[in-house]
């Protein structure tokens, strides 16, 4: 994993991590035994649902809304470059651009959701927050859930 790692992370380390091939993100190193009961600790502390993000979302899940998110940010970086042709050109780039990056966006937010809710977090309170009606949220959610074989 951490050769796959290595190898899509392209810029954002720290000065000459590129020269170590072992340099790894600090969330993706093992945990030591101190930091997972520091983690444990606070599960037991923490308010609403009771539980760590870590702890309730499976790695597979957080992975999938980072890429999400990490997919809309190149989509919107891409469409800085889109300002010159003719009017007609460009706002179709930017709109079809816009598109496909708030369906990326409208993907991580519901897989947010779904990681919330079945980590504990109170279905009404999720709806608040995303400021959706609860019946809304719980069919997108149900829906969500059959599309990805749930």
């Amino acid at each position: 994993m951490g050769s796959v790692i290595r190898l899509r992370r392209g810029a954002g380390g720290p000065p000459g991590y590129d020269n170590d091939p072992w340099w790894l993100r600090q969330e993706h190193q093992a945990a030591t035994m101190a930091g997972q009961l520091r983690v444990l600790g606070k599960e037991k502390k923490a308010p609403g649902s009771g539980t760590m993000w870590r702890a309730a979302v499976p790695a597979e899940q957080r992975r999938l809304i980072t890429s999400a998110i990490e997919s809309a940010e190149e989509q919107l970086l891409q469409l800085r470059a889109v300002h010159s042709g003719p009017t007609a050109d460009v706002a179709r780039r930017l709109l079809r651009g816009l598109g496909h990056s708030a369906g990326l966006i409208e993907n991580a937010w519901k897989r947010t959701a779904l990681a919330a809710v079945n980590g504990g977090v109170p279905l009404e309170e999720v709806a608040q927050w995303v400021e959706v009606p609860v019946e809304v949220l719980r069919q997108m959610l149900t829906t969500g859930r059959q599309e990805n074989g749930g």
